[in-house]
């Protein structure tokens, strides 16, 4: 299969620029289903778990703490043998005939989500943390009466309990088996800025809507009870421009 280089830009959530970013990925969307791969389905978070998780932090005075793995994907392993062509700006007249044999799964392949979780598993598994039934991104280890919970969306994770020394642990554990960035206090997931204050905890998805509106081009627009023109017709006029799907189905899905 192909790749290609995808550059991005990192923001703090004040939108004050974190860092720049190149992640070399490939086009998984020319695999063919049963032959290049199996099984992609892995879960994610479900939100009413993290609200829970929320919850319970405030109502028990828990803290609440962030991690991040730098490149997730690329922990999961292969079971397919698997090739790609040479990454772009690294193609010389001595290797253009040559490919590169993957020995881990890379970020736009099928496969690489279910790969990565399945590994995230097994390894947290064996530091005593039980897997949820209801969610299975929820792991949870009890230890004389003191509970330790850790809840995972893709490569970003929360942290809480009245466990201190098992939350210690487990940080050191995950950053021997994994590339971790400790982020301390729970501050900004899944586009919710979360604070703690006396009172309790603050979540708003402020930054998450002024992007939103910025990349609409609607920062400057007016309040609206219902966002449509009134008394409006539908029209099946052939000069009526084309709506760009792509940009539709994302809007869609942020709203969401």
């Amino acid at each position: 299969m192909g790749c290609k280089w995808i550059f991005t830009i990192k923001y703090q959530p004040d939108g004050s620029v974190d860092r720049y970013k190149a992640q070399l990925v490939a086009k998984g969307f020319t695999q063919t289903y049963g032959l290049d791969y199996q099984e992609t389905f892995t879960p994610v978070a479900k939100l009413n778990t993290v609200r829970v998780l929320l919850s319970l932090a405030t109502n028990c005075d828990w803290p609440l703490y962030q991690l991040d793995v730098k490149n997730a994907f690329l922990n999961g392993g292969l079971e397919e043998e698997v090739f790609m062509e040479i990454s772009p700006g690294f193609r010389t007249p001595h290797n253009f005939n040559k490919v590169c044999k993957l020995k881990k799964s890379l970020y736009g392949h099928k496969q690489s989500p279910r790969a990565w979780f399945g590994r995230f598993t097994k390894v947290v598994k064996e530091h005593g943390h039980v897997q949820g039934h209801a969610d299975h991104t929820l792991f949870v280890k009890r230890s004389q009466g003191r509970i330790a919970m850790l809840i995972v969306y893709v490569d970003d994770f929360i942290l809480t309990g009245d466990d201190l020394e098992e939350l210690a642990s487990l940080k050191s554990f995950l950053a021997k088996e994994f590339e971790v960035k400790d982020l301390g206090f729970l501050k900004y997931f899944l586009g919710m800025e979360v604070a703690k204050t006396r009172k309790g905890i603050s979540v708003s998805q402020r930054k998450y809507v002024l992007d939103l509106l910025k990349e609409t081009g609607m920062l400057g627009c007016k309040l609206a009870d219902t966002p449509m023109e009134p008394n409006y017709k539908d029209s099946l006029r052939e000069e009526c421009s084309l709506v760009d799907k792509g940009q539709y189905q994302r809007l869609v899905g942020k709203l969401l």
